[in-house]
């Protein structure tokens, strides 16, 4: 779990794999460079997270009658593809940042990938004593090749039967603290069956419905210990939500069934850097940073999901896969009454 916060959270890889020199640069340098370079680093990461979450929110098109209901262990993942893994940096687009090496603009490791070899960039700030200088920092790398592949999502999900086609869902992580680590999930959705309300519904084939859910994740990282720089209350805060509008059908078989539909994914990840950073400005200055910036990433996709459901009594097993700008599967382990 504290994994998938690392990956949401703006700048935590970054500020827990550098030197102090390097960030105390990286800041000293400007912050608009330092939010810039953050927002595109970290983006596949939200981004990613944000389709994980938004798997399994259904598993037929049958709606569950009044006071039918399903309770459901719930785990995803987004699959993260190569070009997730880099994004190009311009540093004509920067204020103070070259390449120690190679063209202007060059490919770089997100959140999700890595540098082989490793890359230099040249900082240039102002010290109020010795005027412009510069310093050489390593970009950082993302959490690596074979690590990354996969973006994982976990839920308690419940669902009832509230009237004729209509059922209500809900979906949580139990609240996880440590202590440097608060993160929560929740979510709700409603899932209305077209088929139930054109009576006789028996004649029908399949069963077609309307899915709406929202989700909502937000949490704190504490990086007073582990950023390396002077200061107080130091922490990164995110809150991401997202929305998913979907139709789906599905067979409707004794025990075994398939699923299908058409859906859109939209949502924002926002992270701020927040707290006091004391700044070393060459040797002999430093200067106090407060809250220095907020970055965020939004998704704006459609996709496609092919699933099937097994059902043994008041068990029941469904997967599904969904085709996007990351895709994703899902398998759902659920006990229920209908």
């Amino acid at each position: 779990m504290k994994k998938i916060v690392l990956l949401v959270f703006v700048l935590t890889i970054t500020l827990s794999s550098r030197s102090q020199n390097d960030i105390d640069v990286l800041l000293a340098g400007g912050i608009e460079d330092a939010q810039r370079f953050a927002n595109d680093y970290l983006a596949p990461g939200t981004d990613g997270i944000m389709h994980s979450m938004n798997a399994n929110w259904f598993n037929s098109g049958k709606v569950k009658p009044l006071g039918g209901f399903e309770i459901s262990v719930i785990a995803n993942a987004s699959m993260v593809k190569d070009e997730h893994k880099m994004f190009n940096l311009n540093t004509a687009e920067y204020n103070n940042v070259q390449f120690v090496q190679g063209p202007d603009s060059q490919m770089v490791s997100s959140v999700l990938g890595e540098n082989n070899p490793a890359i230099f960039v040249e900082v240039e700030y102002d010290d109020v004593i010795f005027g412009s200088q510069t310093a050489q920092i390593e970009l950082p790398e993302g959490i690596g090749s074979g690590s990354a592949n996969l973006l994982p999502t976990a839920f308690l999900q419940g669902a009832l039967g509230i009237s004729s086609g209509l059922e209500l869902k809900a979906r949580f992580v139990p609240k996880v603290e440590t202590d440097d680590v608060s993160l929560s999930m929740y979510g709700a959705g409603l899932q209305m069956e077209f088929t139930e309300w054109f009576p006789p519904n028996n004649l029908f084939p399949v069963a077609i419905s309307g899915v709406v859910a929202y989700t909502h994740l937000d949490g704190s990282y504490n990086l007073t210990e582990s950023s390396g720089i002077e200061g107080e209350n130091q922490r990164l805060e995110n809150d991401t939500n997202t929305w998913l509008f979907q139709v789906l059908a599905s067979t409707k078989l004794p025990v075994i069934n398939f699923y299908g539909g058409v859906g859109y994914i939209t949502g924002k990840s926002e992270s701020n850097l927040l707290g006091n950073y004391r700044v070393t400005d060459g040797l002999l200055t430093t200067q106090t940073i407060v809250d220095p910036f907020s970055v965020s990433s939004e998704v704006s996709a459609v996709r496609a999901t092919v699933g099937t459901k097994l059902k043994l009594g008041f068990f029941r097993l469904n997967a599904e896969y969904h085709l996007s700008e990351f895709n994703a599967f899902s398998v759902g382990l659920n006990f229920g009454f209908r």
